[in-house]
């Protein structure tokens, strides 16, 4: 049975995102950090009830709109499966070695007289290797924010120094939630969407070492590392150190270079660090275990893919470094993303995303103006809905049908999405992201943003790439190659 529909005026296309935009902004006063772990889930699901109400009115029928529903969340069912194999990949990789060794070499960069940009740099390869830039600032980010205070060093800069590295490590790495959200809503495989930001992230994060090196030259650096001298031993107690720990990391990088599928590549990687934990960790596992034996190892490594791992060193914030990972770690993910999804499905089957966006899309004649739109859109989310799966899920349903219109590589809004929505997050401080980062770094947004080079000169390269026609890719490039700086 047909039904008849008609389209939503403005006025409805905007209530459900003023009650979402409404409802977000008091689920972060109310809850704080804690709002992406439950209370957001909720206030899109019940904006989304709102969007359906409209619907209803319109004259669309539940079935149309479970489809549309259906449809949506099957967009991002291949993320979510990503996304619970990194948590298998994190627990596994946390158990084996691999990560603490990398943390541990990360440190050996640390050079007094070079704090800021050394403090960039390991961040950047801890963010890369546990996608997390919460973590990383949580853990080592702290470790790196008493040194500098105990250096008399400017906290400001050494924060905006943590942020740049823990976002650029977080944006290129596999293991990332946003970095696997981002290509799932615009339509693109990861490992492509991972190669193709390496034109923004890659200069902005060049470009934001060098100023925090020109920073660092006149830096009092007599203070001794004594603090991170023993993370290294708690490292070395703890675990077995050393190069080989980190083959699991070179195949999966070899793997992604290959192109080969990235649910397979990450989940042969989490059953690799499983492996190299039995060989390389029979001591740490008999320690967790509380017992010897194959049967006890393999339960410990099994619920390392499930579970995640729980290490004690005898320090707090390196226990909470290398404890985590497991499928179930990314549950309350895999739960935002299909709120999210449902969200923005019902919007976008009821008509009023299109209706919100067509005024705005008039002003974008340009491929240009369209990408630089994009970018204040996903910054004007983050400053509205103050989350930043908002920034990327949002403008992503919104402009997926104007950058196929228009026959552009859907890697070009992928990329777009997260030169924007993930990394200016942590700009707004009351965003749960800027919230989160003051809250473990004890510096404010409006005090470490303007040293965040990372975070907003890779917006403004995508910016300037963008109107120049640099890097920019067409579906069908033969034809479109001469539009290309239109």
């Amino acid at each position: 049975m047909s039904h008849k529909t008609k389209a939503p005026s403005l006025l409805q296309a905007l209530i459900p995102l003023i009650a979402l935009i409404a409802m977000l902004s008091s689920s972060v006063y109310l809850f704080g950090e804690d709002s992406s772990y439950g209370p957001n889930q909720i206030a899109l699901l019940v904006a989304a009830g709102i969007a359906v109400i409209i619907g209803f009115r319109n004259g669309f029928s539940w079935q149309q709109i479970e489809e549309g529903i259906t449809e949506g969340i099957s967009v991002a069912l291949g993320a979510m499966l990503i996304i619970l194999a990194v948590g298998s990949l994190i627990g596994t990789w946390l158990l084996s070695g691999t990560v603490p060794t990398l943390i541990y070499f990360g440190l050996e960069l640390l050079n007094p007289s070079l704090f800021y940009a050394a403090s960039c740099i390991i961040c950047g390869v801890v963010a890369l290797s546990i996608g997390s830039s919460w973590t990383t600032a949580a853990t080592i980010g702290v470790a790196l924010m008493g040194v500098a205070s105990g250096m008399g060093l400017e906290p400001g800069i050494a924060a905006g120094a943590i942020v740049s590295g823990a976002y650029f490590g977080d944006k290129m790495s596999p293991l990332s939630d946003t970095t696997n959200l981002a290509p799932a809503v615009s339509g693109t495989e990861l490992f492509a969407h991972i190669r193709y930001m390496g034109y923004t992230a890659g200069p902005a994060f060049v470009i934001s070492v060098v100023l925090f090196l020109i920073l660092g030259l006149n830096a009092d650096t007599n203070v001794s590392l004594q603090r991170l001298e023993l993370m290294q031993e708690q490292l070395q107690g703890t675990f077995n150190i050393g190069w080989p720990m980190l083959v699991p990391l070179a195949v999966l990088l070899y793997l992604a270079a290959t192109r080969k599928p990235a649910l397979p590549t990450v989940f042969f990687g989490a059953l690799l660090g499983g492996a190299w934990a039995l060989i390389f960790q029979p001591e740490m596992i008999s320690f967790i275990a509380g017992e010897e034996g194959w049967v006890p190892a393999i339960k410990v490594v099994w619920l390392a893919l499930s579970d995640g791992v729980e290490v004690s060193t005898g320090s707090a914030n390196l226990d909470s470094l290398l404890s985590g990972g497991g499928m179930v770690s990314m549950l309350n993910t895999v739960w935002l993303i299909l709120s999210a999804m449902t969200f923005g499905a019902i919007m976008e089957k009821v008509g009023l995303l299109e209706r919100f966006i067509r005024g705005m899309l008039k002003s974008a004649k340009s491929v240009g103006s369209l990408i630089t739109g994009t970018i204040f859109t996903c910054f004007g989310a983050n400053v509205l809905t103050a989350d930043q799966y908002m920034a990327i899920v949002l403008p992503g349903r919104m402009f997926k049908e104007e950058y196929e219109r228009r026959n552009l590589d859907p890697r070009v809004l992928s990329r777009t999405l997260e030169d924007s929505g993930t990394i200016t997050s942590a700009l707004i401080p009351w965003n749960t992201c800027g919230a989160y980062m003051f809250s473990v770094l004890a510096v404010s947004p409006f005090e470490y943003g303007i040293y965040a080079f990372f975070n907003y000169l890779t917006p403004l390269i995508a910016i300037v790439f963008a109107y120049t026609g640099w890097t920019i890719l067409y579906l069908n490039p033969k034809e479109e190659t001469a539009k290309a700086k239109a």
